[in-house]
């Protein structure tokens, strides 16, 4: 079975990880055929179902391998650590300011603001719902923003 499926399970973890060291996809192809070899009686005699089943569980297991191979973001040098604190009261004041002049805006302003950018729903849908054309969505979207723009800046200064 190795011998035989290595080389479309290498495709198969590939075709996920491409940027990952080579000794990864090896890593990948061997936890595969542990996968295969953990699970082989409860799996169909079937070539094209254990083809299939092998070039999902390469698949998933160099998503995994992906995930956990993530490099955590560098700490900018010129930032102390103990900001933190400050910088989270600030994010969260200015998150505060900003939900309230969203809550402040008009319907349907306010409402197109929550689904297209908070719950990431497409605005062509979300100017059906509101019995809104697509321009007439953009163009509250657009008054919309500068509302908000002038409710949180006073004179070129942020508020928050």
């Amino acid at each position: 079975m190795i011998r035989r499926y290595t080389p479309y399970v290498s495709a198969a973890a590939y075709r996920v990880m491409p940027a990952l060291p080579r000794e990864e996809l090896e890593e990948v192809v061997a936890d595969t055929f542990v996968a295969l070899w953990s699970h082989a009686g409860e799996l169909e005699p079937d070539r094209g179902t254990l083809r299939a089943w092998l070039g999902t569980v390469a698949a998933n297991k160099a998503k995994n391998r992906l995930r956990s191979y993530a490099p955590a973001p560098p700490i900018p040098e010129n930032t102390p650590a103990d900001d933190a604190p400050e910088r989270q009261a600030e994010e969260r004041e200015t998150g505060e300011a900003l939900w309230q002049a969203v809550d402040g805006l008009a319907e349907p302003e306010r409402t197109l603001f929550l689904r297209y950018y908070y719950e990431g729903e497409k605005l062509k849908d979300v100017a059906a719902d509101l019995g809104l054309n697509l321009s007439t969505a953009k163009t509250k979207l657009f008054r919309g923003r500068n509302i908000l723009r002038e409710k949180l800046t006073k004179g070129g200064e942020a508020l928050v």
